[in-house]
């Protein structure tokens, strides 16, 4: 694997006024590529956070608003040509039990994580396939590989993100663009802060031994996550200079050892229920 650089890239990031997307937008400037980043509301003052930089175009984008993600992604193709790599990373947290969460709560998440995510692919991969070149790269999140206690509604936006990213790879790769999905474990952003974590308002008692403890630690261990976002940052340089990248990057050693636990428990499940697996098919069936 090599870090060498290969040409200037135009980046398009989504939530980018903090946390991953902000770490992602400065790395990407600080190493020489242009930026297209899209915030919420006031994008002045991202622009400012980087000195008015003229690699960077700052635009308003609300994912779950189809028209404009794809105006979004007409004033990158005017300002730079180009898009080269898209940072899907806009999203946000419910903490719940699965019982819980609203029906309202339940499709709030996924029209940010799953139908916002899929309104951005939507907007940039016509400009992608022109070029025959560029790489989509998803975040996900370890809750995307193993399922917590609390997080079954987040974690099922994430399984959904990692199933559509396998399916990108498949169906692009032909095409000359990548897809990677990259899974984080536990990182210092403001990811537990209620700027980026929902909670929800309905609490079952009889969760307290589960759910209970898992907002109790959530609240405990803000700030104090073991992943560096700013090596984070620096990791989405390395993959985005890759000939040949990966689907899948588990990013954070929290985050690889939860998928190996889970693999493991898999495989220790499979061969105990083989016979059972196995004798479902038919008789002809070799």
């Amino acid at each position: 694997m090599s870090n060498k650089k290969t040409k200037q890239k135009v980046w398009f990031i989504t939530g980018a006024a903090r946390g991953f997307g902000f770490e992602i937008v400065k790395a990407a400037l600080e190493a020489g590529d242009k930026v297209a980043a899209t915030v919420r509301s006031k994008p002045e003052q991202l622009a400012a956070q980087f000195n008015n930089n003229e690699n960077l175009l700052v635009t308003v984008l609300d994912v779950t608003n189809e028209a404009m993600a794809i105006d979004n992604a007409a004033q990158t193709i005017r300002k730079f040509g180009r898009i080269d790599v898209l940072v899907n990373n806009a999203g946000y947290g419910l903490l719940t039990a699965v019982e819980e969460a609203s029906g309202e709560e339940v499709r709030q998440n996924y029209e940010t994580n799953v139908f916002g995510l899929l309104n951005v692919i939507r907007a940039v991969l016509p400009h992608m396939r022109n070029q025959r070149s560029g790489h989509v790269i998803n975040i996900s999140s370890v809750g995307g590989l193993s399922g917590y206690i609390g997080w079954g509604i987040y974690g099922s936006t994430k399984f959904a993100v990692e199933g559509i990213t396998e399916a990108l790879e498949l169906e692009l790769a032909p095409l000359g663009i990548h897809a990677t999905v990259v899974a984080p474990g536990f990182f210092r952003t403001d990811f537990l802060d209620t700027t980026s974590l929902s909670r929800t308002g309905n609490i079952i008692a009889d969760y307290a031994d589960t759910v209970g403890k898992m907002r109790d630690f959530a609240t405990e261990v803000n700030k104090k996550q073991p992943g560096d976002p700013k090596k984070l940052a620096l990791a989405f340089i390395t993959l985005a200079e890759s000939e040949n990248p990966p689907v899948h990057l588990p990013l954070g050693s929290d985050s690889l050892a939860r998928y190996r636990d889970k693999t493991a428990r898999f495989e220790a499940e499979i061969d105990e229920w083989l016979e059972v697996i196995t004798g479902t098919d038919h008789d002809d069936v070799k």
